[in-house]
């Protein structure tokens, strides 16, 4: 039954939203029968790294957002699965051990279980009968699992190269890890190089599919091109250029168009030929920079001044096509990882070639005119080719581009191809906290698979856990976990002693989830099948290039290995927006960060909710500011003294309209992420209740509740509870609209002359344009102006306007 007018109940936020997540918890509300479901709806959200600080703020507002969109998706009658979990291993939780000086196996326990408080108190609809731990044996076991099958499909390799070193956190960093800037993503140090023994994964061998599988999906505009730009593909052409007495030396470049503006040729300091191709007399000195060279590159200064620095190897090339002699070069600006380390200079059309051509006063040349003077600086866009002997006058860089390749094919010159300036995923890290990879180094047979069997390869517990910085792993110095013997033929062995990546744990913790409680399969075929892929997916776009390529490539790799029915994991992606905080970004050092705890206990879990979604769109983020949250705080109070006007009374014709039309706004833009216009729509029906005359009928309130439940759950149960609706509200069918009653029963049409207001009509909605012609020329102020005239042409808009044009208007 519904409370009496009149009589009171305890309105304090606080205190009902911790009855009603008891009573949620009590019931099950939130688990899915994931075995039952006839509509399965997957809704996942970016699990979180739980730090010792605790849940901020941009957890929260894009955990709401998340809960709305899956809240949302129930109430329209779908199973929905949202689960949760703790992305528990990496750096992050390492290195705040040490500052603090304790364990991560007992701190990271801590920081989950006051995480789990947290997130628990958000009203948030998790099956934590699912949650997984990355740190559990149980789950780990599955992702050195997971390594072993890319081991056994050709996607694991151990290499030794130039690898990306943080001297901070002394280990080794992906190139997804290093901002564009040459700093840690984690740190902010300055990114060194070293020369180690690693283990890849061949990421790059799915860098065409994962270039092309981005046109099929539904995902925010900037996450797909932040993928695009890494994948970096590149159409061009290998070229010749002849070298007396040696092999040809080849080149990549993506404007063979240019070539006859090639005045000289640049090799990486570290390009296997630089030495072969140097004069003697020039090997002193060439040697010399390449050393220095080196030790820039080791010490991360290698792109300082990088153009305007090199050394001549007195040696030239031939031009393929005019048979001019090019300067060879060594300089530090052409990267040995990128085409095949060598480039032809055309200084007159690239900014860091003019740079070097600068520098060394070597000859500058224009061949592709355009509005600039190339000795000044380069042109680098298009134009049409001049100096380029048959190919003089032709756009570029097409079809200028076309032809260039076509004639030095015929020579046998060129070869067309596609670069990608995606590199494999090297996944060793020399750190103590993550899964063990799980190897066996053997002197007979070298490095070998532990068998699937022996998993998991435990991390044991070390006291001595700082980074030693020597290029190996703390477990190195334990020799009850190093020492072993080879699975294949049991002579004495190493086991591996780095651990991996912790974006190999991420890179699968969707396909664990439905299956979390089975312990004898990663992810179980029937179960995967039913709730694979994701439907929709919502994070933030600083893991664009990071996580979500990862979960792409890996399940592109089950797929192919018999695993997986699908290659794209996440049908549907949204990236939220950032919060920030009185116009500046938060961080520590500024001191403005929120604590989502200060403002819960304040105002309540729903007020906090609330204002988060209605500070801006929720895929651009907003300003926090403390003074706004009252809005939402006192329009929650509102939506609870409304129910005590409720009586049995008819809906009048204006409160329906209001109520339809506010059904029709949040059922529209709720499912567009659009939560700050739906939040909107629901302040407006609420005030329309409020300043409603007498009592209010059920049917206002009902509805209110219903459409509020997705954005303040607790709020909306408290109201649907008082309303005597039957437990529970987010177990009720979503409220539809009449479009009827979005018609309004009177219009407002302007009357116009030539084009000028003259006066207006107020007429019953969808009178006719006859109907409406003949009253506008009856209208006292319309018969005066036209004082006997006749228009030549009536123009109607129905509803809206009637414009009378007169002769020679």
């Amino acid at each position: 039954m519904a409370i009496p007018m009149g009589e009171e109940r305890d309105d304090d936020p606080r205190t009902y939203e911790a009855r009603w997540r008891a009573r949620w918890q009590a019931d099950g509300l939130d688990r899915t029968d994931l075995d039952g479901a006839t509509r399965p709806y997957y809704n996942l959200m970016m699990f979180p790294y739980p730090s010792a600080e605790g849940l901020h703020v941009g957890n929260t507002y894009a955990y709401t957002g998340a809960d709305i969109h899956g809240r949302f998706q129930r109430l329209q009658g779908r199973d929905v699965f949202e689960p949760i979990g703790f992305d528990a291993f990496g750096i992050h939780s390492e290195n705040y051990a040490i500052q603090v000086g304790r364990h991560p196996m007992e701190l990271v326990r801590q920081n989950v279980a006051r995480f789990r408080s947290q997130l628990e108190r958000l009203g948030a609809q998790f099956d934590w009968s699912r949650a997984v731990d990355t740190t559990d044996p149980g789950y780990y076991r599955w992702t050195q699992w997971l390594f072993l099958q890319l081991w056994k499909g050709d996607l694991a390799y151990r290499a030794t190269r130039a690898v990306k070193w943080c001297p901070k956190d002394l280990t080794v960093l992906a190139d997804e890890q290093v901002l564009a800037d040459g700093t840690c993503e984690r740190c902010g140090t300055v990114v060194l190089e070293r020369e180690l023994e690693q283990w890849f994964l061949r990421i790059t061998r799915y860098a065409e599919r994962l270039l092309k599988g981005l046109d099929h999906l539904d995902w925010s505009a900037s996450t797909v091109l932040a993928q695009r730009n890494w994948i970096g593909r590149s159409e061009g052409a290998y070229l010749d250029f002849p070298v007396d007495g040696e092999a040809p030396l080849q080149v990549f470049t993506t404007r063979p168009d240019t070539i006859f503006g090639a005045t000289f040729m640049v090799l990486a300091p570290d390009h296997p030929r630089t030495l072969e191709l140097t004069d003697p007399a020039c090997r002193e000195a060439v040697v010399a920079y390449i050393e220095e060279a080196e030790r820039r590159r080791i010490a991360g200064q290698h792109a300082e001044e990088g153009p305007t620095r090199g050394v001549r190897l007195g040696r030239d090339t031939r031009h393929p096509l005019t048979g001019a002699a090019l300067p060879l070069y060594a300089a530090e600006y052409v990267l040995s990882g990128y085409g095949t380390g060598a480039i032809m200079a055309v200084p007159g059309h690239d900014e860091r070639d003019h740079a070097f051509a600068r520098a060394f006063g070597l000859p500058i040349v224009e061949v592709v005119r355009g509005a600039q003077d190339v000795d000044a600086a380069a042109h680098v866009g298009q134009g049409v080719l001049v100096n380029s002997a048959e190919f003089t006058g032709t756009i570029a860089p097409d079809p200028a581009r076309e032809r260039v390749v076509a004639a030095l094919e015929a020579r046998g010159l060129a070869r067309r191809a596609v670069q990608f300036k995606l590199r494999d995923w090297g996944i060793s890290r020399q750190r103590y906290w993550g899964p063990p990879i799980p190897a066996v180094h053997c002197p007979t047979c070298g490095a070998v698979p532990v068998p699937e069997s022996q998993l998991p390869v435990l991390l044991p517990f070390v006291e001595a856990f700082r980074p030693l910085g020597t290029g190996a792993s703390p477990l190195a110095a334990v020799p009850a976990f190093v020492n072993t013997t080879c699975p294949r033929c049991g002579e004495p062995a190493r086991r591996e002693t780095d651990v991996s990546d912790t974006f190999l744990d991420s890179s699968w913790y969707f396909l664990r989830y439905p299956s979390a409680d089975r312990e004898d399969v990663a992810f179980a075929p029937e179960a995967t099948r039913r709730w694979l892929p994701v439907d929709t997916y919502i994070g933030g776009n600083e893991h664009a290039v990071l996580h979500l390529m990862y979960a792409r490539f890996v399940s592109m790799a089950l797929h192919d290995l018999g695993w997986l029915d699908f290659e794209e994991p996440f049908v549907r992606f949204r990236a939220h927006g950032m919060i920030v905080r009185e116009g500046a970004k938060m961080s520590k050092s500024r001191g403005n960060v929120v604590n989502p705890d200060a403002y819960m206990d304040r105002f309540g879990t729903d007020a906090f909710r609330l204002y988060l979604m209605f500070m801006g769109p929720f895929d651009e983020g907003g300003d926090f500011r403390d003074q706004s949250i009252n809005g939402p705080s006192r329009f929650l109070a509102l939506c609870l003294r409304l129910q005590r006007r409720v009586a049995a009374v008819p809906e009048p014709p204006e409160l329906a309209r209001a109520r339809h039309a506010c059904i029709q706004k949040v059922t529209l833009d709720t499912p567009q992420l659009k939560y700050n216009t739906a939040i909107a729509a629901l302040m407006t029906y609420a005030k329309v209740l409020r300043d409603h005359p007498g009592p209010l009928p059920r049917a206002s309130l009902d509805t209110l509740a219903q459409l509020l439940a997705p954005y303040a759950p607790h709020t909306a149960e408290e109201l649907w509870s008082r309303l005597g609706g039957p437990y529970s509200v987010h177990r009720q069918p979503w409220p539809t609209f009449d479009p009827a009653l979005l018609i309004d029963e009177q219009a407002t049409v302007i009357v116009a002359i030539d084009g000028r207001r003259r006066d207006q009509l107020e007429v019953p909605a969808g009178t006719s344009a006859a109907e409406l012609e003949r009253l506008a020329l009856a209208l006292p102020r319309v018969v005066a102006h036209l004082a006997g005239r006749r228009p030549v042409r009536v123009v109607v808009v129905p509803d809206r306007q009637v414009n009378l044009v007169l002769p020679g208007a």
